[in-house]
């Protein structure tokens, strides 16, 4: 099992703070829409959370939720806050903009036989109206911590992204199933990760703001 003491890259993976869109209730995706006041708030607390821990770079996604977060976060530290279209939100393609509640009741039943489709081993690249699939979204991911992990052996990375792709990924690499981890309510606002990575393997270390459902 790896640690910090081997040559795995350590990356803190967090969820931006409270966006316009959060507030109203409505999918964002690629909309981009800034922080709340709470929002900002919410990174702040997760700067005092990390307070002690030293960043060697940081990264969030190109969406300004997210890089407002970094910024938060980061306060005083004199790191360069670089951007990434790999760890951008899901695009909900013709949903964006609307609301999450009616997004859910609408696709249902897809979501429904999706779910059975996952059981019986099968891979759903393409989901209808223009929305990423899951699939899509945490091989972006992969690809990301990937290429960070490979650059930086024992290292520490800060990377702000999305709830959507962050629920994905977590799914993807084991750590939780999809049943236990609903699409609303599995991860707050400023949730984080501790993740230790080489490139290949994949090990969450301490979570934050993370909710798992058992049954």
């Amino acid at each position: 099992m790896p640690d910090e003491e081997n040559n795995f890259c350590t990356i803190y993976l967090v969820r931006h703070g409270q966006a316009e869109g959060n507030a109203k209730g409505i999918l964002m995706g690629h909309i981009d829409l800034p922080l709340t006041e709470k929002g900002k708030l919410q990174a702040r607390e997760v700067g005092e959370k990390l307070k002690d821990i030293h960043f060697d770079a940081a990264y969030s996604s190109d969406l300004t939720r997210a890089r407002q977060t970094a910024e938060l976060i980061l306060l005083e530290r004199k790191l360069v806050i670089q951007t990434s279209r790999l760890i951008k939100e899901r695009s909900y393609g013709v949903h964006e903009g609307k609301s999450r509640e009616k997004y859910i009741k609408d696709t249902e039943e897809f979501h429904k036989n999706l779910e059975e489709l996952i059981k019986a081993g099968q891979k759903v690249s393409k989901y209808p109206d223009g929305v990423e699939s899951d699939d899509s979204i945490s091989s972006r991911m992969i690809t990301f911590i990937r290429e960070i992990a490979v650059a930086n052996p024992n290292k520490t990375i800060l990377a702000v992204t999305h709830g959507g792709i962050l629920r994905s990924f977590l799914i993807r690499i084991g750590f939780v199933k999809e049943e236990e981890f609903p699409l609303l309510g599995s991860l707050d606002n400023g949730a984080f990760v501790k993740l230790l990575s080489d490139g290949t393997d994949f090990v969450i270390k301490e979570t934050s703001g993370v909710h798992i459902i058992h049954n």
